[in-house]
């Protein structure tokens, strides 16, 4: 198969108009947001040392956080917000997706802005300010027909700059549930899908390059005072800005949404379940690549309608469980609990558990008499042991460690399709890895035994919103799903989704899994 008759290009240009389109609303409303903060702050403080120090320490400080913490950190708050405003003024409005990231965004594109403009208002020669209070100009003549016409490349540059650190930062934004061209990147990192990430980070970066070229030309002609250069430019942005509504008046029709989080089980799943809503004449949309907590509270808010969580996730991260209950107790309980507290539904089991397991080469334990994690103990101080990037932050590690006193030389954090090639290969000796993944049989590596129980169940389970909690349409679509979907059919379509052939994307793989368990 040649490289450009891989079907991965054809599914990758197909999502562009909704990845394009959306990533296009997101930056340039939070470009223009910072623009109309930090332009008049820069305006105002050019001629206060005080204040301009000041502005310029914040977005300096702002620009040294990470865009993924500083995306992160909007959600939570703006939730807080959210609830506060509907509890005193009875309105209410959405935490999930464009707001936190055009926020987050707009903080992020402040620095450039106000670092030129007030350096372009510096760089004016001091003779000619005196020569406009010699001829009598006003403050605000001398300001709009001296001192910005003089200050507007290095404020345009500040502009262009801005510009092109939001685009490249909205591609951070898909975790929080903004969809983004980060789309490409996050899935085809986790499914193995290289020309995801490829065409992601090219397309980001040629929409970049045109919002700067765009802008350089508005200002070309702004500065040779040529009003068809001007008009162009302005053109093309506007034609940017209208061509990327169409999607978004498509999508107003999709009344389901499927949430996923940022592993290749989940695509597969969420895939699965938005063809199934289709196959009954239910219009869906996916939201994938979402964080843990992000994806929870987005669905107890309604945000999102229906995704697939893990019984042991759920107790022991969202409700703060420490007590381990056998499988059908904590089921029940669990049931019950997101019912009372969040108005949730747990629709059911679709049959497999996708646990945490610590997980090794078999050879490598043969060798060393490794059968489970009581007999891992003893070694552990020799060895480095691996986890997904969340993992050691867990309880289930706290009570892995607890129960069984491991303490390893070293712990490595990776994403989690290299850290089971990683412990292949001999980079670590020991994973976190998960029951399901089908890279367990193809790297040949064996699940430890846990004879503590310090690991809780994790049932998949079908999680509902409190709006679609009693819908008889969907129920009755999810229905035919649940208890079909053992640990090894799961395992076949998480090593399909991985194998990088060009032909298992997650919607195949899904089409596959449908065909599997609706003949049984």
């Amino acid at each position: 198969m040649s490289l450009w008759s891989d079907p991965r290009w054809n599914d990758a240009l197909t999502r562009l108009p909704d990845y394009l389109g959306n990533h296009v609303r997101v930056s340039l409303t939070a470009l223009a947001l910072g623009l109309l903060i930090s332009f008049p702050l820069a305006l105002i403080a050019r001629r206060r040392p005080l204040l301009r120090d000041a502005a310029l320490g914040v977005a300096s400080v702002v620009q040294t956080i990470p865009g993924l913490a500083l995306l992160a950190l909007f959600y939570p708050l703006l939730l807080a917000l959210a609830a506060f405003s509907l509890q005193w003024f009875g309105v209410d409005f959405s935490a999930f997706g464009f707001l936190p990231a055009v926020l987050a965004l707009a903080l992020y594109s402040m620095l450039p802005v106000l670092r030129n403009t007030i350096t372009g208002f510096q760089g004016i020669d001091p003779a000619i300010m005196e020569a406009t209070e010699a001829v009598g100009m006003t403050s605000r003549q001398s300001l709009f027909m001296v001192e910005l016409p003089l200050a507007l490349p290095v404020i345009m540059a500040g502009i262009r700059t801005a510009a092109v650190w939001v685009i490249g930062t909205a591609t951070l934004s898909t975790p929080i549930g903004q969809t983004s061209l980060g789309n490409y990147i996050f899935a085809g990192l986790q499914t193995q899908n290289w020309v995801f990430v490829l065409f992601g980070c090219a397309a980001a970066a040629v929409l970049a390059l045109a919002v700067d070229q765009l802008l350089a030309l508005i200002e070309n002609g702004l500065r040779i005072r040529n009003r068809i250069r001007v008009a162009l430019g302005a053109f093309g942005i506007a034609a940017l800005i209208l061509a990327t509504l169409i999607p978004s008046l498509e999508r107003t029709q999709k009344s389901y949404v499927v949430g996923a989080k940022t592993f290749t089980e989940q695509y597969i799943l969420s895939s699965l379940i938005a063809q199934r809503l289709q196959a009954a004449g239910l219009p869906a949309s996916s939201r994938e690549g979402l964080g843990s907590n992000v994806i929870f509270e987005a669905l107890a808010s309604n945000d999102i309608d229906v995704y697939v969580d893990y019984s042991g996730t759920l107790w022991l991260n969202l409700l703060k469980r420490t007590d381990m209950r056998p499988r059908k107790e904590l089921l029940d309980a669990l049931k019950t609990t997101l019912a009372d507290r969040y108005k949730i539904s747990l629709l059911g089991e679709l049959g497999f558990a996708n646990a945490y397991a610590l997980v090794m080469p078999r050879k490598r334990a043969e060798q060393l008499g490794i059968h489970s994690i009581s007999d891992l103990a003893s070694r552990a101080g020799s060895l480095v042991i691996a986890g997904d990037y969340e993992f050691f932050s867990r309880p289930e590690w706290a009570a892995i460690k607890k129960s069984y006193g491991l303490s390893f030389r070293e712990q490595r954090q990776m994403q989690p399709d290299f850290m089971y090639a990683a412990v292949a290969s001999g980079n670590v000796d020991v994973i976190a890895g998960y029951t399901s993944d089908g890279l367990i049989a193809k790297y040949d590596l064996v699940v430890l035994d846990d004879p503590k129980r310090a690991i809780p169940p994790y049932d998949a389970v079908v999680l509902l919103s409190p709006k679609r909690a009693d819908d008889p349409a969907l129920r009755a679509a999810l229905n035919p799903l649940l208890g079909k979907i053992n640990i090894a059919t799961m395992r076949e379509a998480n090593l399909r989704a991985s194998t990088n052939d060009g032909a298992s994307s997650p919607d195949s793989v899904a089409r596959w899994l449908w065909d599997r368990i609706s003949k049984k």
